[in-house]
């Protein structure tokens, strides 16, 4: 945490006399410690958490490298007194995460203080939380065995039969049970003709024989998410199944060969969505190949069509192709990689070949 913070002053010299931070996820970033509310300012010289009663005890247990004041009257009051103390004058704030209502109500309660509203604070935050440290990664690593053990488990039990949701519930009860501190997202298990939709919503449709079964899921440990997808048959597919999962499979695997620092996101995209557009499937082809993964499920970098950004090493990011057939059924597979110094390290261990049951 120490470095964080003396790296986000660095950021911030010569821009703001300190950082503002009311982001759940940036202040658990700061501070080490998950909770709903709080106010983190960093100044050059100390960084404050103020947290009401709720959360006091645990803060003065477990946050280090801040001073921890419990809030006892108003927050605008709270933030004053500090500001005041350390002689600041202008504030940064999270532009992409804090409200304009919630900015007026600092405004209006603060006069003689500014409040500096544009990327700067949110995106020195991105920027620190894009790269990975080897702690994060070993959450990260944690997370991903978890919800790969939770996929093992699942394929000694997965039948025809079995609903949808039967499905998502036995891979969340055995993360939940093995001590994920919670799911990545909500669990997606789709079977038979819903796995056509990328995004779609377990229901109590049964798995036929001869179906394919999609799953993307993940857990959360410490904070840190991981997040897979794996489409498996129960029973025998058919050719063109088979075809169809063989061509995704190749666009992942081109994917990962190209993934190493210096790649930008629409590079890696388009590794993948080659193989499936010379395949003829381009159309069937709809979102980005890839997305960071971290505190957040969506974190940067994003590797699109749309996106430049140039990964690096300590980027961590996902490389899911998919084709999906209307009415018919859907493929996608989903491992994440750790980009390295000299390509990228692969956190998911389960192999990408068709499984069938």
């Amino acid at each position: 945490m120490e470095e964080r913070i003396a790296s986000l002053v660095e950021k911030l010299r010569g821009k703001a006399d300190c950082a503002l931070v009311t982001d759940d996820i940036n202040r658990r970033y700061l501070t080490g410690m998950k909770s709903s509310a709080g106010y983190v300012l960093v100044f050059p010289e100390e960084t404050v958490l103020i947290i009401d009663s709720r959360y006091i005890e645990k803060a003065r247990e477990s946050v280090r490298h801040c001073r921890v004041e419990e809030l006892t009257g108003g927050i605008y009051a709270a933030v004053k007194k500090e500001l005041t103390a350390h002689g600041a004058k202008t504030a940064a704030v999270e532009a992409r995460s804090l409200t304009v209502q919630r900015l007026h109500a600092l405004e209006k309660a603060l006069p003689g203080f500014s409040f500096l509203a544009d990327d700067t604070l949110s995106g020195a935050l991105y920027d620190l939380r894009t790269v990975k440290t080897p702690a994060e990664l070993e959450r990260i690593e944690a997370a991903q065995q978890l919800a790969e053990a939770a996929l093992d488990n699942l394929l000694h039990k997965l039948h025809a039969g079995m609903t949808e949701r039967e499905v998502a519930l036995e891979l969340d009860f055995y993360m939940r049970r093995h001590g994920a501190e919670d799911l990545s997202f909500e669990t997606i298990a789709l079977t038979g003709a819903h796995t056509s939709m990328p995004h779609g919503v377990p229901d109590d449709r049964r798995i036929a024989a001869g179906d394919f079964v999609l799953m993307d899921f993940g857990a959360v440990v410490d904070g840190y998410h991981s997040d897979m997808t794996r489409t498996v048959c129960v029973g025998e597919p058919t050719e063109e199944m088979r075809e169809i999962y063989h061509i995704v499979r190749a666009a992942q695997d081109a994917a990962l060969a190209a993934a190493r620092p210096g790649i930008t996101g629409d590079a890696l995209d388009a590794a993948a969505r080659d193989v499936i557009r010379e395949a003829g499937y381009g159309e069937y082809f709809g979102h980005a190949v890839g997305h960071g993964v971290g505190l957040e499920i969506h974190e940067f970098p994003v590797a699109s069509p749309k996106r430049e950004q140039v990964l690096a090493p300590g980027h961590v990011v996902t490389v899911e192709p998919g084709i999906y057939l209307p009415g018919k059924f859907g493929v996608r597979i989903e491992d994440f990689v750790h980009i390295t110094e000299n390509g990228c390290e692969n956190l998911t261990n389960i192999p990408n070949k068709l499984i069938c049951l």
